[in-house]
């Protein structure tokens, strides 16, 4: 048996609020405009185009859209996710395409 008033080592899974999942923004971006590091923390800017109407023509305007801070287990953790997402689509990509007949019936 445990004793309550002594804290346990041992790290169980984590388990994600679902009070936060539907609050949490979504962060869309085509590239980082700039990185860096600062006492010690990781320094990543994400950016988007914004297409603008001038006239008959389009401008391109680039924004920023989040200011990414963290540390650097957290930077190591994200590029770890975003290794595995981009092997999950290379993957995907790699499926033959299913054939669609030319005539249905």
């Amino acid at each position: 048996m445990t004793d309550p008033e002594t804290p346990s080592t041992a790290q169980g899974p984590v388990t994600i609020s679902t009070s936060s999942s539907e609050r949490a923004p979504i962060i869309y971006f085509d590239g980082a405009s700039c990185f860096g590091h600062h006492n010690g923390a990781i320094q990543i800017e994400l950016a988007a185009n914004l297409l603008m109407p001038v006239g008959a023509a389009v401008r391109v305007d680039v924004v920023q859209t989040a200011h990414l801070r963290c540390s650097v287990a957290a930077a190591l953790a994200l590029r770890e996710a975003l290794d595995k997402a981009l092997a999950m689509y290379k993957q995907g990509q790699q499926q033959p395409a299913e054939d669609i007949p030319a005539v249905k019936n």
